[in-house]
């Protein structure tokens, strides 16, 4: 009896084990983000802390998954004419990596550029946030996709976000300009 109680509990140890091998919430959070790509969506400003004024509420927002790689996507922002913003996601073998790649109109780097978090936790296929810690607080971005309905981004602090900028997949909208910055996707300029 002891025996057979011993088996099944191995049988039950190794398939719940495959399971949890199964999941990947990183994985498959890079899987919805790569869904996306070649297609832009348009977006409202949701919410914004008290006289902030990065982005003016009627802004017209596109959001266009542009570049998708095995391991880096580049998603640029444009704010009505300005293309200066492109959200670039990293993957890495333990991590997610999100930076900013801001851009002046003649193409340079900003002086405020590259800045950016890298994944502290597993998150889950729909959510992930890019935080770095200090002094308690958690402050940085969050990014979520539901699938076929929205793409969300912005900052957080304390699991809360204070930017929140949400784009509606509903309706797929005309790809906008390349960003400032890029007159080839990063992928196609010729090798040395």
């Amino acid at each position: 009896m002891r025996q057979r109680f011993a088996a099944l509990s191995l049988v039950v140890a190794l398939i719940a084990g495959r399971d949890v091998a199964a999941q990947n919430p990183q994985r498959d959070f890079w899987t919805n983000l790569r869904a996306l790509c070649n297609t832009a969506a348009a977006g409202t400003l949701r919410q914004a802390p008290p006289g902030d004024t990065q982005i003016d509420p009627t802004a017209k927002l596109v959001v266009h998954f542009w570049e998708c790689g095995e391991n880096e996507l580049r998603f640029p922002l444009h704010v009505n004419d300005n293309r200066s913003r492109t959200w670039v996601f990293i993957r890495h073998a333990d991590k997610i990596e999100l930076r900013h790649d801001h851009r002046e109109a003649d193409g340079r780097e900003s002086a405020n550029t590259w800045y950016g978090a890298s994944t502290m936790a597993s998150g889950s296929a729909t959510r992930q946030d890019f935080v770095t810690e200090r002094n308690g607080t958690t402050s940085g971005w969050r990014v979520e996709i539901e699938p076929g309905k929205r793409f969300a981004y912005g900052t957080a602090r304390n699991g809360e976000f204070r930017h929140h900028l949400e784009f509606d997949l509903t309706k797929p909208v005309v790809a906008p300009p390349l960003p400032w910055g890029h007159p080839v996707r990063p992928s196609q300029r010729p090798t040395p």
